[in-house]
């Protein structure tokens, strides 16, 4: 039997998911939580042999849980599921070494199908996805950047960032005019945007 954790917090969504994934007769549900912040206690808690993980969620995001759940307990599989199949997404969640990467419109089969595979050991990635993402530019920001601007993207002003990465305001300036630079951004806002509709943050 395969064991799953789902972390979704569309209560609807998660729903269905646990209800077509227990009707499968080789895999079995055996936790489900709606916030990012309780995929690695509950990982620890019920060792599953995959965890499915939505990419958006409250707290951490779906991929840096999976980048703990690797660091802690790297027998434990993930699966991630997104809406969005931004290709810049896609790499970052290959950088996170999960061990899937589906967009939820998939058919329902194939999710089965990608949690058996990804249980056996194996990397299933969306065919259309890897495609896109084979095409598509690199990320030009550094590490360093792409936090500066995924806080900006949660509403952080300058002085925040600054406390949340040990930097100084000033710092944390230069590094958004920078930014928006390498991103030909008109503003912090349009660096955002670019860097979103990109799938770089």
């Amino acid at each position: 039997m395969i064991t799953v954790m789902i972390a979704e917090d569309m209560h609807m969504v998660r729903g269905a998911l646990v209800a077509l994934l227990n009707v499968e007769p080789d895999i079995e549900v055996v936790a489900e939580m709606s916030s990012g912040d309780e995929i690695l206690p509950a990982a620890h808690k019920h060792r599953p042999d995959v965890a499915l993980l939505d990419i958006d969620l409250p707290g951490k995001d779906g991929l840096t849980a999976a980048a703990e759940i690797r660091a802690a307990l790297p027998e434990v599989r993930t699966l991630i599921l997104t809406g969005l199949g931004r290709p810049g997404t896609l790499r970052r969640a290959l950088s996170a070494h999960v061990s899937g990467f589906m967009l939820k419109d998939a058919p329902a089969s194939e999710l089965a199908d990608a949690i058996r595979s990804v249980a056996a050991g194996r990397r299933v990635v969306d065919s259309q996805l890897a495609l896109a993402a084979w095409d598509s530019t690199d990320c030009p920001l550094t590490t360093r950047e792409s936090e500066v601007l995924r806080l900006a993207a949660h509403g952080a002003d300058a002085s925040e960032i600054a406390a949340k990465l040990y930097l100084s305001v000033g710092t944390v300036r230069n590094y958004l005019t920078t930014i928006a630079g390498k991103l030909n951004a008109r503003n912090r806002v349009d660096a955002i945007r670019i860097a979103t509709e990109a799938g770089w943050l």
